[in-house]
């Protein structure tokens, strides 16, 4: 669908469509994704793409890395932090594409960073279970964050997916497999509220006695009012995320449900949240062996357009002015443009004839 020259594909677009405006095809299983000054930074072995070249490629960033699997990169000020199931935390310079400072960060995998909106901070959390708090200027520890129990109901051990900082940068939200979702206080690093999504949790106690699934997104609306979770409903065949995918959003604070979503139609894990400026719509994305890219309305619940990827999703990002994602996954970088349709003219009201007046005599 579209043009096609070197692996870069292009197609005419719509947010009615959400047809895809760019793909392009490297050599890296692509987990994670950020935008840098025009560019895309992906994770898999650091890896940079100019989406305004000609002819865009990958190019390595300059330093160590890590020694294992990427899995999540985020844009902290003038620095980029990146994490891995080397257990350990990279900073590079966001101009120079240069490694600056490595740490060796928790015990386990890390899972996945979250930086603060003024750049300041970045969060991780790992298989531990730990939450960490990092000074970006220094890189020291400011402080670690416990409340997800390291092992799963069944005995077997449990992992830390998700997490997210609210707008104002002052709440810290973190979810993990058996759908324990922890709202922190960033200055005093203290819990606040706990909330529970238990349905993104499987457990087969006969074929395999194995569990899966688990929460592996989340967000905050703009005025930090809501928080979305997204996973995977019940799985049928736990040998496949055979589920569908499923997205939950709280009211945080009083801990009402408002919406419990679910999609049979495009199966898998809801891997990214994002929500409009305004919140009145957020974007998911994710997958199983395929992808999808949703748009639900935030206050009905109600699906607005969805797509099928061209890939599983496992991470996007959306630009300032939100009419843009970037996505990234098995080994394919897509973007897709929001444009709102044009609204339709108005129908003139035909004028009501005045009665003539009757002449008098």
């Amino acid at each position: 669908t579209g043009s096609s020259t070197n692996g870069v594909y292009t197609n005419s677009c719509d947010f009615e469509d959400l047809d895809s405006d760019q793909q392009i095809n490297t050599n890296s299983a692509l987990n994670s994704t950020t935008r840098i000054r025009g560019h895309s930074i992906l994770a898999d072995d650091d890896y940079e793409i100019d989406l305004g070249a000609e002819k865009p490629e990958s190019k390595a960033l300059e330093g160590e890395g890590h020694q294992s699997y990427v899995t999540s990169v985020a844009l902290a000020g003038e620095l980029i932090a990146t994490c891995s199931y080397d257990r350990r935390l990279v900073w590079w310079d966001a101009g120079t594409k240069k490694q600056v400072r490595t740490a060796e960060a928790h015990q386990k995998r890390v899972r996945r960073l979250a930086a603060s909106p003024d750049g300041t901070l970045v969060a991780s959390v790992s298989d531990d279970m730990d939450v960490k708090l990092w000074d970006v200027a220094s890189g020291e520890l400011k402080a670690t964050l416990k409340d997800h129990k390291p092992m799963t109901p069944h005995h077997y051990p449990s992992m830390l997916y998700a997490v997210t900082f609210s707008t104002d940068g002052k709440l810290l939200a973190t979810a993990d497999k058996v759908g324990h979702i922890v709202i922190w206080d960033v200055a005093t690093a203290k819990k606040i509220k706990s909330l529970e999504a238990p349905v993104m949790y499987t457990w087969d106690p006969k074929q395999r006695r194995h569990s899966i699934g688990g929460i592996r997104s989340i967000a905050f609306s703009k005025d930090g009012k809501l928080l979305a979770v997204g996973g995977i409903g019940k799985i049928g065949n736990i040998d496949h995320l055979g589920g569908p995918s499923r997205i939950e959003v709280f009211e945080w604070q009083t801990g009402k449900k408002l919406h419990q979503l679910e999609d049979g139609k495009y199966k898998g894990l809801v891997e990214q949240i994002v929500f409009s400026p305004d919140g009145a719509w957020f974007i998911v994305a994710g997958g199983d062996h395929n992808g999808f890219i949703s748009v639900y309305d935030t206050k009905s619940g109600k699906l607005i357009k969805q797509e099928k990827a061209p890939m599983h999703v496992h991470q996007f990002v959306v630009n300032e002015p939100h009419d843009t994602v970037y996505a990234v996954g098995h080994h394919r970088l897509v973007t897709w443009e929001l444009k709102a349709p044009k609204p339709k003219p108005e129908k003139k009201k035909p004028e009501e004839k005045k009665p003539e007046e009757k002449k008098k005599g």
